[in-house]
């Protein structure tokens, strides 16, 4: 597979996961970063990132509402619910050296 290719599928697939996570807003970040490690700002900040990376003006916000399909504010005030006792204690597992 030459590099071309590789970098077409590659976008194809992120923008099938980005779709995927934008169909599933109820899919809280707390629990993808509990049992996957990142979360949709995560994948927002790595494409910031990227663009970074390859002197593409890009702003945080810029990347958020392209993985969010939406403002990251209009988001969160339309789908994310408060963590419970339980998620929060599950991330400090997860994630020890976070808070």
């Amino acid at each position: 597979m030459d590099d071309s290719t590789r970098t077409e599928l590659e976008a194809a697939a992120f923008r099938r996961l980005v779709a995927h996570l934008r169909e599933r807003p109820d899919v809280q970040n707390i629990d993808l970063m509990n049992l996957a490690g990142f979360c949709r700002n995560c994948l927002s900040n790595w494409l910031k990132d990227a663009a970074d990376a390859q002197g593409v003006a890009l702003s945080r916000d810029e990347s958020r509402e392209a993985v969010y399909g939406m403002p990251y504010e209009a988001w969160k005030a339309k789908y994310q619910s408060a963590a419970t006792p339980g998620q929060v204690e599950a991330f400090k597992k997860s994630h020890p050296h976070s808070h």
